[in-house]
Order: structure tokens, then sequence, then C-alpha cells
């Protein structure tokens, strides 16, 4: 499933997170790729330890917290801190696939990549390029979306970022395991949830919408990994 999450951050985070981007100092981003997604990676990097990216990933990590459909969608267990790119002057981001296991940085502890986000800070008319393109069962997508949105999707899934070749693409990045693993039911229990809200609202009250509730849960205490 690939989900585009609109406004996660509002428009006054928005530009308070860039101010702080563009004053940061960025350094190569191959120094936090594997082997094989370092061969095609060209882009610049917050630092991992960087302040600006500790301050705006507890930003963006209470932000999503409070949201709706992300939690719906995502129902998250571990993040890893959010990270930060920026992609000008052609630089791209080639074919590649997400590793499955990160390690949390500063601890000993470790998270399965069960799915990837990006959230964009700069509007996709400030610069040419910069799309994510995303490719599943169904052919390839190719995400650019307006500042303060952010796009979910499996970190099984092949990516790449095409060239930049006006402006800057400002994101941040970052993974998160989730209680289901497989995203074939995280995405069943995810239709589920929309549906019995749905009922709920066209119909309160309706004992139906207490029953498919009562299912949910159960299929997530069958499903879900602590």
């Amino acid at each position: 499933m690939i989900l585009c999450i609109p406004d996660v951050l509002t428009a006054p985070q928005v530009a308070e997170a860039r101010a702080l981007l563009n004053a940061a100092e960025w350094t190569d981003g191959k120094s936090t790729a594997g082997y094989q997604a370092s061969q095609v990676k060209d882009n610049l990097q917050l630092p991992v330890n960087h302040p600006v990216a500790r301050q705006l990933g507890e930003t963006i990590l209470t932000a999503l917290s409070s949201n709706p459909l992300f939690m719906s969608a995502a129902l998250p267990l571990h993040f890893l801190p959010p990270m930060f790119n920026r992609y000008d002057g052609g630089r791209q981001f080639g074919t590649h696939v997400d590793g499955a296991i990160r390690q949390v940085p500063g601890t000993p502890h470790r998270i399965r990549t069960d799915l990837s986000c990006t959230l964009f800070f700069a509007e996709p008319e400030e610069y040419d390029g910069g799309e994510l393109v995303i490719e599943d069962t169904y052919g390839s997508k190719r995400v650019k979306l307006p500042a303060g949105h952010l796009v979910l999707y499996p970190s099984t899934s092949l990516h790449h970022v095409t060239p930049v070749t006006r402006g800057s693409r400002l994101c941040s990045f970052f993974w998160l395991q989730s209680l289901i693993r497989d995203d074939q039911r995280r995405s069943m229990m995810f239709d589920m949830d929309v549906a019995i809200q749905r009922l709920a609202s066209d119909h309160p009250g309706h004992p139906s919408a207490l029953s498919l509730t009562g299912v949910y849960h159960n299929l997530l205490r069958q499903w879900a990994e602590l």
C-alpha cells in the first residue's frame, strides 16, 4: 500500500523547519548508506546527531502520533529517528531497496523496516525533477507532494529519486516497524478501520459498528508482534 497523507505539518511548522534546514551544514549522504545503496546514492544529508535533526525529528514524530490517518495505516511499534536530505545540482538516488534491519543511532537497539516515510518540505513548483518513484505490483507511482505532506510505502519496494535539475528538494525520510509485519494484512486492517469509521459516521449507534470493531481488535490481537 502506498498512501499519501496530507498536512502532517502545519504551514508555520514547515516554515520553521525550512529556516533551520537552510541554515544547517550538510554532509555527503553516502555516509549513512549500505553498500548497495551507496553505489547509486548522490545527495546531501544532515548528520544523524545534528541538533536540527533531533529537534525537527521530535516535531515530526509528535505530529504523526496525533494523525489518525497515519496511525491507522502504519500501526507503528518502533520508529527510527527521522533523517533529512537535500537534492540539488542534478543529484539523484538510483533504484534501490531499503535495508531490512537498521540500528537506532546511539543505542544497541535495532528495528525491522516495514514501512518507509518521506515528508516533503519544499513545494513541487520550487524544483524540477526530484520525484520519488515507487515500484509495486501495479506498476510505478511517481510522488512529489506539497510541503508538509508525507508518503508512506512498504520498505520492500524498489524505489528511486529522479535528478533535481532546478532548485532544491528538501525532505525528511525515516522508517518504522509496524505492529503487523505483513503489508497485505496491514492494508486489510486499514481498510477495515476506514470502513468502521465511515459506518459509525453515516449510521451513529449502528450495532454492526460494534461487531466490526470487535473483529478488528481480534485480528490485531492475532497478528500483532510486540
